[in-house]
């Protein structure tokens, strides 16, 4: 898919003065109005054409275009699609042993003999160097009649092979889907992290401009300043490490996509719940998943192993025609020249009598390899239904404080705004606004992380019930 750039995405800039304009936005909730008296005035065609350079070359990516190319280019699904066309290749009654098998031979050889007989005549023959030549050539063919319905189990286990090769490539699939989700989401949430700190950024550029105004008219000291200067300076450092976790995330969604590590890509997008999910749902689907149904098979397929060597034990009957020529010529001896050639039928029994309990003793193995197949099915289903359960736990937790958070972070924004108003008219500390900055910027944190955590469980619950789309 060819991804064209778009210069309305939003940009991740270095340079945090670049930002304080913008009125920041997560989760639905605007923050904005606040910073009022940063000295932003730029003209509108200044902001247009540092735009576009900056989106120079940047590719949108949006979830679904990211969901298409890693089906796409994924080399799992490429090998699990390889093991299936090979399992639908080898599911034949050839395969299986149930087709007839024809096959022609030829033989040719001159010959130099040296010839001492005695006939009863009382001739006798005796040369030397006596040319000779043996010409044969024949036609067989062979069709299995019966052989304790080996081939009949053997077909059947083919087929299961089939099956399971498709699970196991609906398995492949809809694995890279979620780990492309995952991975996708967590791009916006670290991108979420960045948006926050901008406002934190923004707030601290004001407040520093606060204080050196004030420091001009005697109402403030030099300590305030640097006080205000180092906080700002941390908040611009942890700006820095937090593009460095935006770049490292969307390293790990390119080489999901197998894209080029270094491409430049945008995301602009929002974590949205599904808050329909419900436990009894997600237990009722869990032998839904393709690992449990290929699992299942397994099962299957081991039981058909069993009645295969169980077959071994039984005659085998073929019937067998053909057609043989053969030529015998020499120059000296008794026979000058002998040739035969015609057709022939008939049939052909093979008893197994006694072989050291090989037979019997792969019987018992493979049966034994059924049970541990049925038990490798249990230990998938209780794992998944584990995973299941306390992912749902965590999605039923997450949705609980989410709305709280929401609340929190507008209280927490409209203290961060009550503050810095009351830090203007001097009647709040420098301490005060620092702390409203950091409770706001943890209930910005804690707010995206409980989205994040709900939607990754929400994606895993529906990676085990083969519901994601």
């Amino acid at each position: 898919m060819h991804l064209l750039p778009n210069i309305k995405s939003t940009v991740q800039r270095n340079d945090s003065r670049k930002n304080r304009d913008r009125p920041t936005v997560l989760h639905g909730i605007t923050v904005a109005g606040f910073i009022k008296k940063i000295a932003a005035k730029r003209s509108l065609l200044c902001v247009l054409l540092l735009t576009g350079i900056a989106c120079f070359g940047q590719q949108p990516l949006t979830l679904d275009s990211a969901i298409a190319i890693a089906l796409r280019n994924s080399y799992d699904i490429e090998v699990a699609r390889n093991n299936a066309e090979a399992a639908d290749i080898n599911n034949s009654y050839g395969m299986a042993g149930g087709l007839p098998v024809v096959t022609g031979t030829a033989t040719d050889r001159e010959q130099v003999n040296a010839v001492n007989q005695k006939i009863s005549t009382g001739e006798t023959i005796n040369r030397k160097s006596a040319a000779g030549n043996t010409a044969a050539a024949g036609l067989q063919g062979s069709l299995l009649l019966y052989n304790g319905l080996l081939v009949v189990a053997t077909k059947h286990r083919l087929e299961e092979l089939e099956k399971q090769s498709e699970e196991y490539l609906n398995a492949s699939i809809i694995n890279t889907i979620a780990t492309v989700m995952t991975q996708y989401y967590d791009v916006v949430r670290q991108q979420s992290y960045l948006t926050t700190l901008d406002t934190s950024i923004a707030v601290g550029e004001q407040r520093l401009n606060i204080v050196k105004t004030q420091l001009g008219v005697g109402l403030a000291n030099n300590a305030d300043v640097f006080q205000s200067q180092l906080d700002l300076n941390a908040l611009v450092q942890s700006r820095k490490i937090q593009e460095l976790a935006i770049e490292q995330a969307k390293t790990s969604l390119l080489t999901t996509l197998t894209l080029k590590p270094d491409s430049n890509i945008v995301i602009a997008d929002t974590i949205i719940v599904d808050a329909g999910l419900r436990l009894e749902d997600v237990m009722d689907n869990i032998y839904r998943s393709p690992d449990v149904a290929a699992a299942n098979m397994q099962v299957t397929i081991n039981q058909l192993i069993e009645k295969e060597t169980a077959a071994q034990r039984y005659p085998s009957l073929y019937a067998n025609t053909g057609y043989s020529y053969s030529r015998s010529q020499t120059a000296a001896g008794n026979v000058l020249l002998n040739q035969t050639y015609g057709p022939y039928v008939g049939l052909s029994l093979t008893v197994p009598i006694y072989n050291g309990s090989v037979y019997k003793r792969q019987q018992k193995i493979a049966a034994i390899n059924t049970a541990n197949a049925r038990l490798q099915q249990n230990i998938l289903v209780r794992d998944n239904t584990s995973t299941a359960v306390k992912n749902y736990e965590a999605y039923q937790k997450s949705l609980q404080q989410l709305q709280n958070q929401r609340e929190s972070y507008a209280l927490a924004k409209q203290l961060l705004d009550l503050v810095l108003m009351k830090f203007q008219a001097r009647v709040a500390t420098i301490v005060d606004v620092k702390n409203a900055q950091e409770s706001f910027a943890n209930a910005g944190y804690l707010l995206v992380n409980l989205s994040y955590a709900a939607k990754a469980a929400e994606i895993e619950m529906k990676r085990l019930t083969y519901q994601l789309k």
